[in-house]
C-alpha cells in the first residue's frame, strides 16, 4: 500500500496494520524510541489512532525528550497509562554506587559517590560522564571540586545535545534567565528579564518544562521553577561569553528590583550585589530593622563585605558593625573585635544622632556576646579563649551558628559568682548596648537583654537578671525568636531555685519545656533536669536521688504505652523482639521510680517527656 503510485489514506493504512498486529498470539511491546525527534502534528495524530484501537495484547512505549502531544490526561484517567518522568529515573545513591563500583570498578568511597550524586542530582548521562572522567584522569577528589557544567565533556555534552538544538528565542531566554537561581512565570519576572519575549515568561517556563529542558519545578503548582545545577552552570557561562558586564548588571538590577518589589529581600540583595550596586546592597541588607544577616544570609554578607575594600566600607561605617555581627553569627569570633575597632575609627568625628547612636550600640552588644564566651563552668577547663570558642561553633555545618552560640552562653544552675572580671564586661557592654539601641532594634536589645540576664544571675544579682529575662521574653513574642525566650524562661526558673522557691522554679521549667517542644537544642536538657531537681524537694517521697535521662527509643516506647498499646503491639510497631520492648519498659520504670505504667505515664507528663 505504501508503494503504490496513488496515496493512500493514513487511516487505511493504520488499519490494516491493526489487522496484521491482531494477528499476533502472543503480548508484546512496540518501542518508539527518541519520539521527540520524529513528532509533528500528522505523526501525533497517527499514533493517537493507534492507541484508540489498540491490541490487547500489545504495550506502547514512548521515549521523548518532550512530553508527546497526544491525550495523555485521557489515558491517566482511564488508568491506561504508566509515566516514568526525569525525578523517577534520578539514579539513587545505592544505583550511583553501582555505577561507579561495580559497573566502572572505580572503588569510590561513600563520601565521593554522594558527592557526584549532589553535583548531578542523580542525572545518569551526568554520572556516566563523570565515571568517565575518573576512569581516565584517576582523580576522583580533584574532579568532584572541578565537576560543574564547565567541565569540560558536560559542557560538549549540555552544549551539542540540549542548547544548540534550541531555537534562538529559546536560547535566548535561557541564557537571560540563567542569571536567576529561581525563576516565577506568573508575576512577570522573567517579562522583565526579557526585552522582545514573543510570548509571556510563563508561556516560556511551561513550555520549557513540557520539553524537559533541565528545567526543575520548585512547588506543586509549578509556579517556581529553577534549572539544573549542570545546565544552570553552562547557561551562565555562554551568558558571560555572549553579553557584555553592563548587560550583565542591568539584568541582576532588573532582577533586583523586581525580587525587592515582592518582598524577597534576600534575592534582591543577591542580585544588588551581582550588580555592584554598593548603595542599593547596603540599603537592602539593613533589612528594613532586621538586616539580613540575622535571616540567614550571613554566608552571603561576608562574601559581599570580604570583597569591599577599607575605603568603601569606611564611608559606610555601618558595614564594618555588620560585617563584626555577620562574623560571630557564623561563628567566627576571633575576626570580630577588628571589625569592630574598624567601625569606631570610621565613626570618630561623626554626629551622634540616632542611627549613629544605635550603631554604638550594636557594637555594644557584640562585644557583650564576644565576652560571654569566654565565660565557662568547667573548673577543670584550661583558660577560655575565642578559638576554642570558634573551635567549637566550626563543629556544625550550619550557616548561622545562632542556636551554638546560645549553647555556649547558657548558665549553668549552680554557676555561682565565678569569674568577676569576665561577668563585668558582659554587664557593662550589655548595659551600654541597652542604653544605645533603637527601641525598634528588637533583634540587638534581645540579644544584650539576655547576656545581662546571664551575667547578672551568674554574679548572683538576681532582681537585674529577671528584669533583664523578662524584656527577652517580651521581645521574643514580637520576633518570634522560641529559642531566647526558652533560654530566659529557664534562667527565671534556675534563680527561683536558687532562692528555694521551688513551686515557682517547677512552674519555670514546666513552661520552658511546653514552649520548647520539640526543639532539637541540648539546653532542653537542662529544663528536665531542673524540673528533677525541684520535684525531688516537692515530692520528698519519691525515690532515688536522681532521674537518669531517657534514650530516644525509651521514649519511644513510652509514648506508645501513653497510647495504651501492649507489649505485643509496640514490638509489631517498632519492628522490635518482645523481650526487648520488656526490657525497656524495666528500664523506664527504674529511671522513672515508678512500679507501673500508669504511674510511667503520669510522671512522665509531669517531666514533659512526653
Amino acid at each position: 500500500m505504501l508503494r503504490s503510485p496513488q496515496p493512500t489514506p493514513t487511516e487505511s493504512i493504520l488499519t490494516a496494520l491493526l489487522h496484521e498486529l491482531l494477528t499476533i498470539p502472543f503480548p508484546f511491546i512496540l518501542v518508539l524510541d527518541d519520539y521527540h525527534t520524529a513528532s509533528s502534528r500528522e505523526v501525533d495524530e497517527v499514533v493517537c489512532f493507534l492507541l484508540n484501537h489498540l491490541p490487547t495484547q500489545m504495550h506502547l512505549v514512548l521515549t521523548s525528550r518532550d512530553y508527546p502531544d497526544i491525550s495523555l490526561p485521557r489515558l491517566r484517567v482511564r488508568d491506561q497509562l504508566i509515566e516514568l518522568r526525569a525525578a523517577d529515573m534520578k539514579f539513587t545513591h545505592s544505583e550511583a554506587e553501582a555505577l561507579f563500583n561495580q559497573v566502572m570498578d572505580l572503588d569510590l568511597s561513600t563520601d565521593q559517590i554522594a558527592g557526584f550524586q549532589s553535583r548531578t542530582e542523580g542525572w545518569a548521562a551526568g554520572l556516566r560522564l563523570a565515571a568517565v572522567s575518573i576512569r581516565d584522569d584517576h582523580d576522583a577528589d580533584r574532579l568532584l571540586q572541578s565537576f560543574t557544567g564547565n567541565h569540560y565533556m558536560v559542557l560538549d555534552y549540555l552544549a551539542e545535545e540540549v542548547l544548540q538544538r534550541q531555537p534562538q528565542a529559546v536560547q535566548n531566554f535561557l541564557l537571560r534567565t540563567s542569571l536567576l537561581d529561581r525563576m516565577c512565570g506568573s508575576l512577570s519576572l522573567c517579562d522583565d528579564m526579557m526585552s522582545d519575549l514573543k510570548v509571556s515568561g510563563n508561556e516560556m517556563l511551561i513550555e520549557l518544562d513540557r520539553k524537559n529542558l533541565f528545567l526543575i519545578p520548585l512547588d506543586q503548582e509549578r509556579r517556581w521553577y529553577r534549572y539544573h545545577h549542570l545546565f544552570a552552570d553552562i547557561l551562565r557561562r555562554r551568558a558571560l561569553e555572549r553579553m557584555d558586564g553592563s548587560d550583565i548588571s542591568e539584568l541582576h538590577q532588573y532582577a533586583s528590583f523586581w525580587y525587592e518589589n515582592h518582598g524577597f529581600e534576600i534575592d534582591a540583595f543577591h542580585h544588588a550585589v551581582a550588580a555592584r550596586d554598593i548603595d542599593r546592597s547596603s540599603r537592602l541588607l539593613k533589612g528594613g530593622g532586621m538586616p539580613l544577616h540575622l535571616r540567614g544570609a550571613a554566608g552571603m554578607t561576608l562574601d559581599w563585605l570580604e570583597s569591599l575594600s577599607a575605603k568603601e566600607l569606611d564611608t559606610r561605617p555601618e558595614l564594618w558593625v555588620f560585617y563584626g555581627s555577620a562574623l560571630l553569627i557564623a561563628g567566627k569570633p576571633t575576626g570580630v573585635e577588628r571589625k569592630l575597632r574598624a567601625a569606631e575609627a570610621a565613626l570618630e568625628g561623626v554626629e551622634q544622632d540616632a542611627g549613629v547612636m544605635d550603631l554604638i550600640g550594636w557594637i555594644a552588644a557584640t562585644r557583650a556576646t564576644l565576652a560571654s564566651l569566654l565565660l565557662t563552668d568547667n573548673r577543670d577547663a584550661i583558660e577560655p579563649n575565642l578559638y576554642e570558642a570558634e573551635a567549637a561553633l566550626q563543629v556544625s555545618e550550619t550557616e548561622d551558628k545562632t542556636e551554638e552560640l546560645v549553647g555556649l552562653i547558657t548558665p549553668a544552675w549552680n554557676a555561682g559568682k565565678s569569674e568577676p572580671d569576665r561577668i563585668d564586661e558582659v554587664i557593662v557592654q550589655s548595659r551600654l548596648a541597652l542604653a544605645y539601641l533603637r527601641p525598634d532594634h528588637l533583634p540587638a536589645r534581645t540579644a544584650a537583654a539576655w547576656m545581662l540576664g546571664v551575667a547578672c544571675q551568674r554574679r548572683g544579682d538576681y532582681a537585674e537578671a529577671c528584669e533583664a529575662y523578662n524584656e527577652v521574653i517580651a521581645n521574643c513574642r514580637i520576633i518570634d525568636h522560641q529559642l531566647m525566650a526558652v533560654m530566659a524562661i529557664i534562667g527565671i526558673a534556675q534563680i527561683r531555685e536558687a532562692e528555694g522557691r521551688h513551686d515557682l522554679a517547677a512552674e519555670r521549667y514546666r513552661k520552658a519545656l511546653r514552649l520548647a517542644e520539640g526543639m532539637p537544642h541540648p539546653a532542653i536538657q537542662e529544663a528536665r533536669m531542673g524540673l528533677e531537681r525541684v520535684s525531688r524537694i516537692l515530692e520528698p517521697g519519691m525515690k532515688g536521688s536522681r532521674i537518669e535521662l531517657l534514650t530516644q527509643r525509651e521514649i519511644e516506647v513510652l509514648q506508645l504505652i501513653a497510647r495504651g498499646l501492649s507489649n505485643r503491639e509496640i514490638a509489631d510497631k517498632l519492628f522490635l523482639a518482645l523481650d526487648t520492648v520488656k526490657g525497656h519498659n524495666r528500664r523506664i520504670f527504674e529511671k522513672l521510680h515508678v512500679q507501673r505504667r500508669t504511674e510511667a505515664i503520669a510522671r512522665a507528663r509531669d517531666l514533659h517527656l512526653i
